[in-house]
């Protein structure tokens, strides 16, 4: 008996990155602004979860189109 399993590893690795930029996104929106006084008034949070949310989104994207092709 034989199973072909087929394992893509950019289905984890998007969600990973998705949840953590959600995470970031949301608590640079709704976190405090005085914390951001140290990078120049920079919302670091803001910026890396959007970087890290359309790097999880690609990622997704990738595998989804992948699978659509077997």
């Amino acid at each position: 008996m034989s199973t072909d399993i087929r394992f893509d590893l950019r289905l984890p690795i998007g969600l990973l990155f998705t949840i953590i930029g959600v995470v970031l996104v949301l608590y640079g929106m709704a976190g405090p602004a005085d914390i951001y006084a140290r990078s120049l008034g920079i919302n670091v949070n803001l910026r890396w979860g959007m970087v890290l949310l359309v790097f999880g989104a690609g990622m997704l994207l990738l595998a989804r189109r992948a699978r659509g092709r077997e």
